[in-house]
């Protein structure tokens, strides 16, 4: 059978050992903070990246991984007889899967699957965990693609939006409902599914964030089908390790996994902003 190899970009919320676990290769996106231009993960962390962002002139700018440098790793991995599954964040949010794909007929006899894992984050980061486990288990391509595309149906990831600084900014809202929205203190809860951003709902203050919380909670708590939870956010590391104490009152036997989110989401995200995504395992 062929061997399979997995590959993923920047943007998938994944630990350093897991990367190094199931040898996955990370292609990192780009980021232009006012003229200067880091790569991701690789000369800026994302915490440095939070402190640079709120002191930029401009709203930074997240750019796909050259063509370049995709056609360079699948040439690496390939040189085997490899074939190279690549997972990567939703084309609503990012034109990277089109330069993987792009790259890919560059490279005389490479073999590769370029798959949208319509999401981003830790939400994408399970697909690819879930894509090196199956193949770990001897599993072979269409069946891997099969479970991706069973995973993405039933994924949740549910955001906060805080602060709207950044959504104004980017000319998410029009700049009068903007400044409407930040004399009310507006919240936006927002959702993604099958790859597309929606407004779920919006409220006023700590007490709608609360609200908020508490239902993903109660959900939690009546579905056991869900082992895993990704909590990433912009910057309240103490407040989320709290949350995650939380669910874990009510589902001491979920795996959770709190850290910082990248850049993509931060950029437009904005200050205190934090998502929650999950899914049930048993499909």
């Amino acid at each position: 059978m062929t061997n399979l190899k997995v590959m993923t970009d920047s943007s998938a919320q994944l630990t350093p050992a897991e990367i190094e676990k199931y040898h996955i290769t990370v292609v990192p996106l780009s980021i232009n903070i006012d003229g200067q231009v880091y790569t991701d993960g690789v000369d800026l962390t994302r915490e440095e990246f939070v402190e640079k962002m709120d002191a930029a002139e401009l709203l930074p700018e997240t750019s796909q991984p050259s063509v370049g440098l995709f056609a360079e790793k699948i040439k690496e991995l390939t040189a085997d007889g490899s074939h190279v599954l690549g997972i990567f964040l939703s084309s609503g949010l990012s034109g990277t899967i089109e330069a993987a794909r792009q790259a890919a007929e560059m490279v005389p006899g490479a073999e590769v699957t370029c798959f949208d894992s319509k999401y981003t984050d830790r939400a994408q980061a399970f697909q690819v965990l879930a894509a090196c486990q199956d193949i770990a288990a001897g599993k072979d391509l269409p069946a891997v693609l099969d479970h991706l595309h069973a995973i993405q149906d039933k994924m949740h990831l549910d955001m906060m939006v805080v602060n709207l600084k950044n959504i104004i900014k980017g000319g998410r809202l029009g700049p009068v409902a903007g400044r409407v929205a930040t004399l009310l203190n507006i919240r936006i809860a927002i959702t993604m599914t099958d790859g597309k951003i929606d407004l779920q709902k919006k409220g006023r203050g700590k007490k709608f964030t609360h609200k908020y919380v508490e239902e993903i909670i109660a959900y939690l708590a009546k579905h056991p089908e869900v082992k895993q939870v990704g909590i990433s956010y912009v910057d309240t590391p103490t407040e989320m390790e709290q949350l995650a104490d939380r669910i874990k009152e009510v589902r001491p036997d979920l795996e959770i996994l709190t850290r910082v989110t990248s850049p993509i989401v931060a950029i437009h995200a904005g200050r205190e902003a934090f998502a929650v995504m999950f899914y049930p395992e048993q499909i």
